[in-house]
This record gives C-alpha cells, sequence and structure tokens, in this order.
C-alpha cells in the first residue's frame, strides 16, 4: 500500500460519491479540503 508523507500534498485520485458520480481531488483545487477515511472496521 502507497504512504503518502506528512505534509505532502495528496496525490490526484477519484471516487464515486453516494450518488455514482465520479469526483477528482483536483476539482477542488484553490478550496480547502478535509479527507474523511471511514474504516469499515476489523475482521
Amino acid at each position: 500500500m502507497a504512504q503518502v508523507e506528512l505534509n505532502a500534498p495528496a496525490p490526484d485520485f477519484t471516487l464515486t460519491d453516494y450518488q455514482g458520480n465520479d469526483v477528482t481531488l483536483s476539482q477542488f483545487s484553490g478550496m480547502q479540503r478535509v479527507l474523511l477515511v471511514f474504516n469499515r472496521g476489523f475482521f
């Protein structure tokens, strides 16, 4: 798994939102961003 270093810019990535639309990090260029990560639990 790739790791992001502390204070390094996040790599551009695309995810699907809850409505099925593709959302890319670069769409938010110039805005303040918060990245939330939800752990689905441990097995």
